[in-house]
């Protein structure tokens, strides 16, 4: 019996042949459905004779459909089959939020929430019968501690770290001049201060990675003079160093020679057309307390601008030791920026993205309970990012202990990214993240930068409303106490019942056994990020000292 998957070949082989037939016997105006057929056939020849795809062997020309299909699954089930919640990582209706705010127009929800509010994972923020007017003053914190010279006041919601390279140039210089006009900051990323940040003009956080982009010595290792002279930049308002970022913690890179343009090449301080290499771990320090001498002289090259690093939680003891080397060398960063492993990036492996790093949540609030238990919390802020792009994101994370937060992908869709998924090809749909100059020509700088305003202003003033209805005059009064999770089908609670909150010096007391705390604690150095006994002995010590 002839083999079915053989029958869309057959009928091209047929018609080939009548095509040939009629084209000369009746008309040459067969001649072109004659080709058509007759192509269709020389590729399905050429589909049996190919070993790469078993697909294509077994079904010749047909099976090219399973391909393009394949192709178009994104924007098929984004735009015909997708509910207004069911979007990863970002849902239709949290991006049709943005849009709306970036676009100036009402951003309101008709009929009644969509969310399930009898789901496990529902939360919600407590109203007032009292509810306050709304604050219209600028929602600003000032960030520098005790030893920084030029203290900065930033806004509580700005642009988390985009490099040009991964965003495009008409990107950055839209996202920096909407930063300007709205009076935020716009992170650099690691790939430095480029022509088109400068071009901007907005106030810009340049981050120092591995790679040391921007003042990088011809061996890749840290340059202070390169970093002195860039750093006196006005336009650079504070410095972070970048220990790992919450996508793919741990992890370095290579950008191959052919993707380093004359401008990245420029802004990067590296040669043209040749690979470059960011480490998976930086060469300016190797212990907690290197990094806070590395702190300090960056802080002293910058003429006392705040300095901090930014990190995605990992070995709880490496953070901890980093503490005990603040606390041992009297030198503290003034602010940390907590990442996210829910965080995003333009490629990451699939391992990284998915099961390495911890969480916002549970980041944001180890951090802040570690420096409130050793005293040191009020000298330095501490920032968050991860997925950060409503009111309630917003709020959220500030009664979780941050000062501010940052967002990167709720300024990409403010920008004109719609979530095709495609930043690692080089073909963005939309001329956000991609180096092709045709594509990012769609994006209109102006427009877009207006937008980004827009959105910027409209989260602000969505806080702020947000706040007045729980009674309250500003974002930093949430507490713990205001914020409410299911623990189940029928019980609730609090964020301060839900979650471990540490007293002030609660680590430095000489014995205490606090669950996640305390043995970490007991396994951290100041002089090494390795651990100083295992888990299970720092345990036993514990134990040994709370009952002597």
């Amino acid at each position: 019996m002839f083999p079915a998957r053989y029958i869309v070949f057959a009928i091209c082989l047929a018609l080939t042949l009548v095509g040939f037939i009629l084209m000369f016997a009746v008309s040459m105006h067969f001649f072109w459905p004659f080709m058509v057929v007759a192509i269709l056939s020389l590729v399905g020849l050429f589909d049996l004779q190919q070993t790469r795809h078993a697909v294509l062997r077994n079904y010749p020309i047909s099976g090219h459909f399973r391909y393009m299909f394949e192709a178009i699954r994104p924007e098929i089930r984004q735009y015909f089959f997708e509910s207004n919640q069911d979007g990863k990582p970002f849902s239709r209706e949290r991006r049709s939020m943005v849009y709306d705010r970036a676009k100036n127009i009402e951003d309101v929800l008709p009929f009644g929430t969509e969310l399930d509010v009898y789901n496990d994972h529902y939360g919600w923020v407590n109203h007032s019968i009292t509810p306050k007017h709304e604050n219209h003053e600028e929602l600003r914190v000032t960030i520098g501690g005790p030893d920084c010279k030029q203290p900065y006041s930033a806004s509580l919601y700005n642009i988390s770290a985009m490099s040009f390279g991964s965003l495009s140039g008409n990107a950055i210089l839209a996202l920096n001049k909407g930063a300007k006009a709205g009076h935020f900051y716009h992170d650099t990323g690691e790939g430095s201060v480029s022509r088109y940040h400068r071009e901007g003009g907005g106030d810009l956080v340049w981050e120092l990675g591995s790679g040391y982009f921007g003042c990088r010595s011809e061996d890749g290792k840290f340059d202070p003079e390169k970093f002195e002279k860039q750093a006196a930049d006005p336009q650079i308002k504070m410095i972070e160093i970048k220990m790992s970022q919450g996508a793919k913690p741990g992890h370095g890179g290579v950008l191959p020679g052919a993707k380093v343009t004359e401008e990245i090449a420029e802004a990067r301080g590296i040669p043209i057309g040749k690979d470059c290499v960011s480490p998976a771990s930086h060469s300016a320090f190797s212990t907690p307390i290197e990094l806070l001498e590395f702190i300090k002289t960056l802080r002293d090259l910058s003429g006392g601008k705040p300095v901090g690093f930014k990190l995605c939680i990992g070995h709880r003891w490496e953070f901890m030791a980093i503490v005990k080397a603040m606390l041992k060398t009297g030198i503290k960063p003034d602010f940390i920026v907590v990442d996210g492993a829910e965080g995003g990036t333009g490629a990451a492996p699939i391992e990284f993205a998915n099961r390495l790093g911890t969480p916002l949540l549970q980041g944001l609030l180890f951090v802040h309970n570690s420096l409130v238990a050793t005293g040191i919390r009020d000298d330095i802020k501490l920032g968050a990012s991860g997925k950060l792009i409503s009111a309630f994101d917003i709020s959220g994370t500030m009664c979780l202990g941050a000062d501010w937060v940052n967002s990167a992908r709720g300024f990409m869709f403010a920008v004109g990214c719609i979530q095709s998924q495609s930043c690692h090809t080089n073909r963005c749909p939309t001329g956000v993240a991609t180096q092709d100059p045709k594509r990012q020509q769609a994006l209109v700088v102006p427009d877009k930068a207006e937008r980004v305003a827009n959105f910027h202003r409209n989260t602000l003033k969505s806080l702020m409303a947000f706040t007045a209805a729980a009674g309250l005059d500003h974002p930093s009064e949430f507490k713990p106490e205001h914020f409410f999770l299911r623990g189940g089908p029928r019980e609730i609670m609090s964020a301060n019942a839900a979650f471990t909150w540490l007293k002030k010096g609660a680590l430095l007391d000489d014995v205490h056994d606090i669950p996640g705390y305390s043995a970490f604690w007991a396994m951290a150095e100041p002089d090494s990020f390795k651990p100083s006994r295992s888990l299970d002995a720092a345990r036993t010590l514990n134990h040994h000292r709370s009952h002597h």
